[in-house]
């Protein structure tokens, strides 16, 4: 694997760190400026939408920079919003730092699986992007524990300016390890768009939306669940986490070297054992060891779809796949905000702690129904778009070749 994916999963860790280390220092936020928790959560949301927002709208202002130079903007905007958090005089002011730096998100992980994917020999794409997913998913092992004992400690802002710091680590190595990719000629924002009528791309992105947000529904309330039903302590979340965070880092290796073998496969295999899984943690999350070895389980088979269904993304994407991936970054974040929402509803309706894990295993089986429809489309080659996307691709190398 090259170098440049070190950069890659640099940028990728300092991302994932402060995308969920929040979730551990609310009540400090919140007591420093005075405001109360459910307040200090819109930290938490105001992120999430950022990302949903920022992916397709900074990769659309990005259409015309060639890829590299585009990245290292992106990590500039990661940096001034995490130093902007990290100095905000008023919550208003952090609120808008964690929006500058999720703004950053959607985009650099988006042109970053292009790019990665670019830098390796076709049968290793789904690799190259999961080496890039590592650098989030070790940021759960190591990034977020460690920021959160920072800011209890040490302070808040503290943990805010050390992931500025990351985010500087991550610039220079973009600078210096990721080579110069210009732009893709004769690519417009309209060939961008045309990907969206490829009916395979919108498949993979609502698997991506339930896939994932099946595995939030459950994660979600993991602290009330994990207290409340299993029997855990309050400080014991942190480390139940970890465990979760080491699943994830598995599953997206794992996912990345599969994929590149046998795409769909990898797809049935970890949807439905995802679902199967989701569904026991219902029984499961009454016993200490039996509810750990499953925390491991959702973080391993949730995290092996990722590099399979960005692939997918990539490959229906064609020729013009920048935004297309970007967007489907996006769709991560709307099942985190999807499923959490779900599962909020079915404890306030008096299911008890443990029904957001239904609701998690049915998002799952969906996406499993979908996996296997959007097969079945292929298998016919009727899927709507493809005729598109075909006439599209052909009439970029028709064009290419009359360029040279």
């Amino acid at each position: 694997m090259p170098l440049a994916l070190l950069a890659l999963a640099i940028g990728a860790f300092g991302i994932g760190t402060t995308e969920f280390v929040i979730m551990g220092l609310l009540p400090e936020v919140a007591s420093d400026y005075g405001v109360s928790i459910p307040t200090a959560g819109y930290l938490v949301t105001g992120y999430a939408l950022g990302v949903m927002l920022g992916a397709p709208l900074m990769t659309v202002l990005g259409t015309r920079v060639p890829r590299k130079r585009m990245l290292m903007l992106l990590m500039g905007l990661f940096i001034v919003g995490n130093l902007l958090s990290a100095l905000a005089p008023a919550f208003s002011v952090m609120l808008i730092g964690r929006v500058v730096a999720s703004l950053a998100h959607g985009a650099f992980f988006g042109i970053g699986s292009v790019v990665a994917a670019g830098l390796v020999a076709p049968h290793k794409k789904a690799g190259a992007i999961a080496m890039m997913f590592t650098g989030l998913t070790v940021a759960n092992v190591v990034g977020v524990p460690l920021g959160t004992l920072i800011g209890q400690t040490a302070g808040w802002r503290v943990t805010f300016a050390v992931v500025a710091a990351l985010g500087v680590v991550g610039l220079a190595g973009v600078a210096k390890l990721v080579p110069d990719l210009p732009r893709a000629e004769g690519v417009r924002l309209r060939h961008e768009m045309a990907a969206f009528k490829n009916v395979q791309v919108l498949l993979a992105m609502a698997m991506t939306v339930l896939g994932f947000g099946g595995v939030f529904a459950a994660i979600t309330y993991i602290a009330p669940m994990m207290t409340h039903v299993a029997g855990f302590d309050d400080g014991s979340v942190t480390w139940l986490l970890v465990l979760f965070g080491l699943g994830m880092v598995g599953g997206n290796l794992v996912g990345g070297r599969f994929a590149d073998r046998a795409l769909l496969p990898m797809l049935y295999i970890s949807l439905g054992a995802l679902s199967v899984v989701l569904a026991l943690f219902t029984l499961t999350a009454h016993d200490k060891i039996a509810s750990a070895v499953t925390i491991v389980l959702i973080g391993a088979l949730g995290f092996a779809t990722v590099p399979p269904l960005q692939k997918r993304v990539l490959d229906h994407a064609h020729g013009a796949p920048t935004l297309a991936s970007a967007v489907n970054i996006g769709a991560f974040n709307l099942g985190n905000a999807l499923s959490a929402w779900l599962g909020g509803v079915v404890i306030a309706a008096g299911f008890g702690y443990t029904a957001p894990n239904w609701v998690g295993a049915v998002l799952a089986a969906a996406a499993l129904v979908l996996a296997v429809l959007s097969a079945a489309l292929e298998r016919r080659g009727s899927a709507p778009g493809s005729v598109v996307a075909a006439s599209a691709s052909s009439t970029e190398q028709r064009a290419a070749a009359v360029r040279h």
